[in-house]
């Protein structure tokens, strides 16, 4: 429930406007593993059973889906409500450690062991998230269960992180761009090629680099052994040509002032100076005498400003967690181990992940339901 009080930046991003082979389509980790899953409860159900209890919903681009409140913890007032109302008995206890019986040809799930008592459980769902934000309880216990009854963890990683880069982005902290492009290369390509990411959206920098939703997918294809190469297209609608002719225009109305302050319909405030840098353009030099060359450089810098990647920040910074218990030790139908029997897993603590938009949401709902309705 604290994950998602945080989700969509508070306003709880519950699912995607999308059908089941779309959804697939944006899962990052083992995408087949969660074919019958997603088939089984598919975006429509989790928009379906949230507005029959009680969350009015609404799209937003790129099919996000959100409560009409912008009201994360609307979400959870109406999940303790129907859980309320099927008089589920929460308890506030950690447990330590499953209990299983030896019978051939598997274990067999007796209960879980707790700090305070032991439960009686012939059925157990694990559903404790992965690593990240482990303020709201995230803390790889889940992990430490699954490894303790003989699975095995592929080793977790964070996804959907913020990107520290090796350029000093404190001067431009809190900025937030929209319509934006971002494209990640590695450095072999040095920028030509193929990106290995390339999408339209929003960005925000950060002390240390980059955050949102671009970056934040962006990070999934970032391996910690590789250089990268971030570019962003600063205006995506319009080609190098057209920006020459916006510059120009630009140019001809503030001929006699400086560079730098020549730009600011054509660039945030903050982003100017590091443009203009980019270019390789003296800032105080006078618009009157900027040279061909030199705007070429500076409409390049506009659709090309360029970022390097240095780190991705910490896990516990991580929106979700990559990695976890195999998917080839879980019935991808039932999310039932294949090596306890009655054991069941659901959501970030299973080896999956997707981009932003919804997707790791779905993910949870559609192996929870897999596991409890099987």
């Amino acid at each position: 429930m604290h994950k998602l009080l945080l989700t969509g930046k508070g306003r709880c991003n519950l699912t995607n406007n999308c059908d089941p082979q779309t959804a697939l389509a944006s899962i990052k980790t083992n995408p087949r593993f969660l074919q019958s899953a997603f088939h089984g409860f598919t975006p429509q159900d989790t928009c379906d059973f949230f507005e029959q209890i009680g969350v009015r919903l609404k799209t937003e681009r790129g099919g996000r889906i959100f409560p009409v409140s912008d009201k994360s913890d609307e979400v959870v007032s109406a999940l303790n409500n129907r859980m309320n109302i099927l008089g589920v008995e929460l308890i506030a206890d950690r447990a330590i450690s499953l209990i299983t019986s030896e019978k051939a040809p598997k274990n067999v799930l007796m209960g879980v062991k707790c700090e305070k008592k032991s439960y009686h459980a012939p059925k157990l769902l694990i559903a404790t998230g992965g690593m990240s934000y482990p303020r709201t309880g995230s803390t790889g216990d889940g992990y430490k269960l699954s490894r303790a009854v003989g699975h095995n963890i592929v080793e977790p990683k964070p996804a959907l992180v913020p990107i520290i880069t090796r350029e000093d982005c404190g001067e431009l902290a809190g900025l937030s761009l929209r319509n934006i492009k971002l494209f990640l290369y590695s450095d072999s390509m040095n920028g030509t090629g193929k990106p290995l990411y390339a999408e339209q959206g929003e960005l925000l920098f950060t002390h240390s680099g980059i955050s949102g939703p671009l970056p934040l997918s962006a990070s999934c294809y970032i391996k910690n052994h590789e250089n990268y190469t971030i570019l962003i297209d600063l205006k995506p609608a319009l080609d190098l040509h057209k920006l020459d002719l916006r510059i120009l225009r630009d140019f001809d109305r503030h001929k006699n002032k400086q560079l730098q302050n020549a730009l600011h319909e054509l660039l945030p405030n903050k982003l100017i100076l590091p443009v203009i840098s980019q270019a390789n353009i003296p800032p105080d030099k006078q618009i009157n005498a900027v040279t061909a060359p030199e705007r070429q450089r500076l409409t390049a810098a506009v659709k090309h400003f360029k970022l390097t990647v240095a780190a991705l920040a910490p896990i516990d910074e991580a929106i979700i967690t990559d990695g976890g218990v195999d998917t080839r030790e879980i019935d991808p139908k039932t999310m039932q181990s294949k090596l306890v029997s009655g054991l069941h897993f659901a959501g970030e603590v299973i080896d999956v992940a997707g981009f932003t938009g919804g997707f790791n949401l779905q993910i949870a709902f559609s192996t929870a339901y897999a596991a409890v309705g099987n």
